[in-house]
């Protein structure tokens, strides 16, 4: 019986491709084991990466008996934006937990003076209560009973210890029976604890598993995030978001070009040049946190053409409530959830909001978490420039999820 040469060619060549196929496959899983972090999501010289292994809790629920419960009161304002509203939120629920005391739902105060709105007005109070149940007793509104009078004031600071409350907040609120808490920060203070201690479980809680925007809020930052998904076909929908205020920068004094070395913020022109080292390409689609556009982004928008504010991104409807209101507020919580679940997180500005945008994100998985650590002047790998946070595992998330 004859053969065809040509089946013997397609047999050939069949086989070939097979044998190709299982060394791709290998090599393939040799090299995500080599890069550890993240492995190349399109190709080895391009940035986009793909999320790390989304964590599980690593906490359990802790319950109140209701016998233990105090009579007495916690209240509490959330101040200066919602990278500070987690740290508040996360204080005053261990307070209240350890001293068996009922939580009042806190309002939300601006930097101004009678710039005051309701926790409602921003987040999901049900979901908060809800989170809470067991954990500890939350009412919406103050008892009219307390007053200025029977309400000590008592300074708390940013991740507050046992012995902080047993030596400094107990004895005040079995004396007065109310008290008031005021966070202060000495410090940007997210690092993992070196030992776990008794209060682990409910700090966990309360940061990642009670604050979500309510309804509406939910509602503007999907549909920017939608936007900005879609003009970046070209990147498989993927965009890049970066903490960069114009204002906060002329604070610090970083609003100008040159130097090198470690800082504590960077400008428009050290950001381009940043994601231009590390293999961004022109066609990257780039959210900023300033809301107006400003001069000085020029210097960005002329290396990356698809770089937006909140005022060129939002939906029309959206603006007057959103961004012409006379508190900022909607404007800092909106860049905090954007910031928490781009595709990758660029802070140009070191501090609380990295800190707790950079826990949000590994909680949820989210690791490319990219620092402009000493810009490179030559191409550089993405990996290189990874958050501390994440690389060396020392982020208090980590405590929380594993």
């Amino acid at each position: 019986m004859a053969v065809d040469p040509r089946q013997v060619l397609a047999g050939v060549l069949t086989l070939t491709m097979f044998v190709m196929l299982g060394n791709m496959i290998k090599r393939d899983h040799f090299d995500s084991a080599h890069h550890g972090l993240a492995s190349v999501a399109k190709g080895a010289d391009e940035p986009w990466k793909e999320d790390g292994l989304t964590l599980k809790p690593c906490w359990q629920k802790p319950i109140l008996e209701e016998a233990d419960e105090s009579q007495g009161f916690v209240t509490f304002s959330l101040t200066n934006g919602p990278e500070y509203h987690v740290s508040q939120i996360s204080d005053a629920v261990v307070v209240a937990r350890y001293l068996r005391a009922t939580l009042v739902i806190p309002d939300i105060r601006g930097s101004k003076p009678g710039d005051k709105r309701n926790f409602e007005d921003v987040y999901d109070v049900e979901k908060f209560i809800a989170s809470l149940d067991g954990v500890v007793k939350v009412v919406k509104t103050q008892a009219s009973e307390l007053s200025a009078r029977n309400l000590a004031v008592v300074k708390v600071p940013n991740r507050v210890t046992e012995g902080h409350i047993a030596d400094n907040i107990e004895p005040v609120f079995r004396t007065k029976g109310n008290i008031r808490l005021v966070t202060y920060f000495p410090s940007v203070n997210m690092k993992k604890n070196k030992e776990k201690t008794n209060t682990d479980s409910i700090a966990c809680l309360a940061m990642f598993g009670t604050l979500e925007p309510q309804t509406e809020v939910r509602e503007v930052v999907d549909s920017i995030i939608d936007r900005l998904k879609t003009v970046s076909r070209k990147s498989n929908g993927q965009f890049v978001a970066i903490d960069l205020r114009i204002d906060i920068l002329e604070k610090k004094g970083c609003h100008k070009n040159g130097g090198s070395g470690s800082k504590s913020c960077y400008g428009p022109q050290e950001i381009a040049l940043f994601l231009k080292k590390i293999g961004f390409e022109k066609d990257t689609t780039v959210y900023v946190t300033q809301t107006k556009w400003h001069s000085s982004l020029d210097a960005l928008k002329d290396v990356f053409p698809k770089t937006y504010t909140k005022e060129s991104i939002m939906p029309m409807e959206k603006k007057d409530k959103f961004l012409n209101s006379d508190t900022t507020e909607y404007e800092k919580v909106i860049d905090y959830y954007i910031c928490s679940e781009s595709d990758v997180y660029v802070p140009a500005i070191s501090g609380l909001f990295y800190a707790n945008v950079a826990g949000k994100r590994i909680a949820s998985g989210r690791t490319q978490i990219l620092v402009p650590e000493n810009i490179p002047t030559s191409s550089a790998a993405p990996e290189d420039f990874i958050s501390h946070y994440v690389s060396k595992k020392n982020h208090f998330a980590y405590s929380c999820f594993c």
